[in-house]
């Protein structure tokens, strides 16, 4: 669990969307909310830093399945809001809160003596279990956890960056992991709301979203890309230059006879973790012209005649009879 003030926030409000809304409308707001709102795009505006801070909390309970079903779980409980009022014997709005926790917990005494206990027991328990021992007793108490979201690009997921988060909480830099992958929920240690009578801090639970990059992409500690090859270099062989992340190029042999879908490997060129550096995987893709000259047309003709024995498919039947 986040934070006991899932009762009293709103997260649907704060994105401007429905409670039934889908998680990619949930990513479109928050994204636009998040521009508008941004620090860098209202200076000195504090009402618009604290809107930024809120819309990023909201965003990284209602971007995670599982959150965001403990999250509506828990605002049905209270009707979207608490409902709490002194004393014993009277319905008011505390009616609601004991009939669900009276039908889920298997009932309890109806009178005002059992109201009583009931409220002061039974329902504080239930918030202790919810929220991992929440502060309803007297001792030292954990603060509760924190949520947050960050969009980082796909180099600075790759190369584990330093971003700095501007949290419900206050201001949080923190170091990206190596290869972080796009969702991934990263907890921060002590960086979440204070614990009370002297106990330590609540964590902050980051959600990161990678963007895309339009030539790479990470599995594991490995770099993937696909590599386009013209007809001749992949039938006769060829060496070709490859671009890594870092900026430079290496070189590749391609072997004669290769095939769309071989996978090539580049030692060393992939993402440098503590487990060590991955490599670079090169799939190779064969590009077929869209126009093709006369002479062209001409030459091609020429090579299906001298290799009309050869059947592509040959092996596609037989095994689909399998």
């Amino acid at each position: 669990m986040s934070s006991q003030d899932w009762f009293t926030k709103d997260f649907y409000s704060t994105l401007g969307v429905s409670k039934d809304a889908s998680q990619e409308d949930v990513k479109k707001a928050y994204r636009r909310l998040a521009r508008d709102l941004h620090p860098d795009r209202n200076p000195g505006d504090a009402s618009a830093e604290q809107r930024f801070k809120d819309v990023g909390e909201a965003y990284g309970v209602l971007s995670d399945k599982e959150q965001r079903q403990q999250y509506d779980a828990i605002r049905a409980m209270g009707g979207g809001g608490p409902r709490f009022q002194a004393g014993a014997g009277g319905n008011g709005g505390n009616g609601g809160f004991e009939d669900v926790f009276s039908s889920m917990f298997g009932g309890g005494g109806r009178g005002a003596g059992g109201q009583q206990q009931y409220r002061a027991q039974g329902f504080e328990d239930v918030l202790s279990n919810m929220f991992g021992g929440g502060g309803f007793q007297r001792g030292p108490q954990k603060g509760s956890d924190v949520a947050a979201a960050t969009e980082v690009t796909f180099r600075q997921a790759a190369v584990g960056d330093t971003v700095t988060l501007r949290t419900s909480t206050g201001t949080v830099k923190t170091r990206l992991p190596v290869g972080v992958t796009d969702g991934q929920k990263i907890r921060i240690a002590g960086k979440g709301r204070p614990g009370t009578n002297g106990g330590p801090a609540g964590d902050l639970i980051l959600t990161v979203r990678v963007a895309k990059h339009p030539v790479f992409t990470m599995d594991g500690k490995n770099l993937r890309m696909t590599l386009p090859v013209s007809f001749d270099e992949a039938a006769l062989g060829a060496t070709v230059e490859v671009p890594t992340l870092d900026g430079d190029r290496v070189k590749v042999k391609v072997g004669s006879g290769t095939s769309s879908g071989t996978t090539l490997r580049v030692k060393g060129r992939g993402l440098t973790t503590k487990q060590g550096t991955g490599d670079l995987l090169v799939t190779v893709q064969i590009a077929v012209p869209g126009k093709l000259s006369r002479k062209a047309k001409e030459a091609l003709q020429a090579f299906a005649l001298a290799d009309a024995t050869h059947d592509p498919r040959e092996r596609l039947y037989d095994d689909a009879a399998k």
